[in-house]
């Protein structure tokens, strides 16, 4: 997980503090991120890392951690490189 990625996660956590460290294992639904959210967080992610995510990767397991959905975000710039 790099700066980029926690600064673009974290306004869709409504539920962890500013001055609190994001953990790679946090659960994001237990830190706030609803279904709608989710949906925010996708488009921005998409924009800040030029990348779209394809649909068989938008399951709960890719946005159940901030590790496992930046794996997801990782391999889609790999694989546009």
């Amino acid at each position: 997980m790099n700066d980029q990625f926690e600064q673009v996660l974290r306004p869709h956590l409504p539920y962890l503090g500013t001055d609190q460290p994001l953990p790679p294992d946090a659960r994001l639904q237990e830190l706030g991120l609803d279904s709608m959210q989710a949906v925010e967080l996708l488009f921005d992610i998409e924009e800040s890392f030029d990348v779209t995510l394809p649909d068989d990767r938008l399951t709960a397991d890719t946005f159940a951690t901030p590790t496992s959905l930046f794996a997801v975000v990782e391999a889609e710039r790999e694989a546009v490189s």
